[in-house]
């Protein structure tokens, strides 16, 4: 069923009614008790009221008739654009409407006792706090019973009706209670209000009467009143943390965080809906590190094939990625770099395989070339780096990761450019070239400086080191170099292996 502005019009009238009838309830059920009459001082106000009876009729008439007027003119200020916004708004707008005769007639008392005081001896502070007393006690009965019973309408009937694929969280400009919040008012409403009115209706018919209440009843309602606050307290703690919980858990899973679970262990509905959440993040989990694996697979076994078409670099991959795992792994566990993330390491170590992969559109008359390049062809050749960044763009296209994917396009791009600029393919200088690039930069050239090439021998490690060394700042970061040589050992022991 379609909402429209009728149908939001008519159940805004229902809505009035309510918050009428709210008030209503409120008001007629203090007044059984006659709370002025607690204190004895205060016959020249009651005489007062009573001489200006018909003013005062008037003047509480507005206590109904102001909410009903602010309905009025929420309702008539819908229109299309804001339609969903204000129908889901409007237990909660309607509430809040309904306690602003309360507040108006404070107000009209509190202007009411400033003009006559000079010229009746009244008790203005004891009135003053008797009002706002009970004032509040209506505001708090108005708010809380138009609320339950309207909040309950819109969830049970309204919403499912007129919205029943849900959805409608993300509306803008909604105003969202929280759950603490709508627990505080449910269980005022129907628990805590009652408990407090009995216990202030005790009272005030002992004073009314001029007698004493009897001891063991008030101190028995007064023990109900405590445990009723504090089950109030312990039992909106119970649904409010497990509830935070799940949303907890629920915006880490939207971020991409499989790893975390919620920690809720209780034999209820929200311990089962704990585990039923912590076996889907896990499944869930299990299932993207098979898809994460599969990708590295395609994407490892691409950069192989593009390997075996250049019979130079046998192995280059596997050492390239070996180097910068020990080179990442090291810089972690620097000071001077400990905002490296876990994350960011592992992304790299992944990316590493697919810095060549642009090679596969380099012609192989060049790339199986068993000496050095000519000018045309070393032109072909540098060209493989952007090409290899727009492949890898594809072939990650349609991975959520984006931080990955930009890792793994810059280490494909920027591989070959050099601290002082005078690299390819963008002649980027220092730390515009991307910090990930100049890890790659690092290992890429060790590894062709250690390895047998058909157009030279392998360097042994202690030349391969110093070409790296006074090479630091010109082609390197130099930073960077400076730590790379103290993965010496490690690096030798990975090459003498292979």
């Amino acid at each position: 069923m379609e909402l429209t502005k009728r149908k939001a019009i008519k159940i805004a009238w229902l809505y009035g009614l309510i918050i009428g009838l709210a008030n209503l309830i409120g008001s007629v059920i203090p007044s059984s008790s006659s709370p002025d009459l607690m204190y004895t001082d205060m016959s020249e106000w009651e005489n007062f009221l009573k001489d200006e009876s018909v003013v005062v009729a008037i003047i509480s008439s507005f206590c109904y008739i102001i909410p009903f007027l602010a309905c009025i003119i929420y309702s008539s200020t819908i229109n299309p654009r804001n339609l969903k916004k204000r129908f889901i708004n409007m237990p909660i707008a309607f509430a809040s409407l309904s306690i602003s005769g309360w507040l108006y007639y404070f107000i009209a008392e509190f202007i009411t006792i400033t003009i006559i005081k000079n010229y009746f001896k009244i008790p203005v502070k004891t009135i003053l706090l008797t009002s706002f007393m009970y004032i509040f006690l209506e505001c708090l009965f108005s708010f809380t019973l138009g609320f339950f019973i309207m909040e309950t309408l819109h969830r049970k009937v309204f919403l499912p009706r007129f919205f029943p694929e849900g959805k409608i969280a993300s509306t803008t400009g909604l105003i969202k209670p929280s759950n603490k919040f709508l627990f505080i008012v449910f269980y005022i409403s129907v628990n805590l209000f009652p408990v407090a009115f009995l216990l202030f209706a005790y009272i005030t018919m002992f004073k009314k009467y001029n007698d004493n209440p009897d001891p063991k009843v008030l101190g028995f309602l007064a023990i109900i009143s405590i445990l009723d606050i504090v089950i109030f307290i312990i039992f909106g703690h119970y649904y409010s943390s497990p509830l935070e919980k799940l949303k907890e858990g629920t915006e880490s899973v939207k971020k991409g965080d499989y790893s975390g679970h919620v920690n809720i262990v209780s034999n209820d509905s929200f311990g089962e809906l704990a585990d039923t959440f912590n076996d889907m993040i896990s499944s869930i989990d299990m299932n993207n590190k098979k898809l994460i694996a599969v990708q590295n697979s395609i994407l490892t076994g691409m950069a192989t094939m593009v390997e075996s078409r250049d019979n130079s670099t046998g192995g280059h991959i596997k050492r390239t990625s070996d180097c910068v795992r020990i080179f990442v792994e090291y810089l972690s566990s620097q000071n001077e770099y400990s905002n490296l993330t876990k994350k960011f390491c592992n992304d790299v170590i992944k990316a590493a395989p697919m810095h060549d992969l642009g090679k596969i559109a380099v012609p192989d008359a060049i790339l199986q070339k068993p000496g050095k390049f000519t000018d045309e062809e070393y032109e072909k050749m540098k060209q493989h780096s952007a090409e290899g960044a727009r492949i890898v763009g594809e072939v990650l296209k349609e991975v959520d990761d984006e931080e990955f994917k930009k890792i793994a396009v810059n280490v494909a791009h920027y591989h070959h450019e050099k601290w002082n600029g005078t690299g390819y393919p963008e002649k980027l200088s220092g730390e515009e070239i991307p910090f990930e690039a100049r890890i790659m930069a690092l290992a890429d050239v060790f590894d062709a400086l250690v390895s047998k090439r058909c157009y030279k021998e392998s360097f042994s490690f202690d030349k391969a080191f110093e070409i790296i060394s006074e090479s630091a700042g010109s082609h390197f970061d130099p930073e960077l170099t400076k730590h790379f040589i103290q993965c010496r050992d490690r690096l030798e022991d990975l090459y003498l292996r292979f």
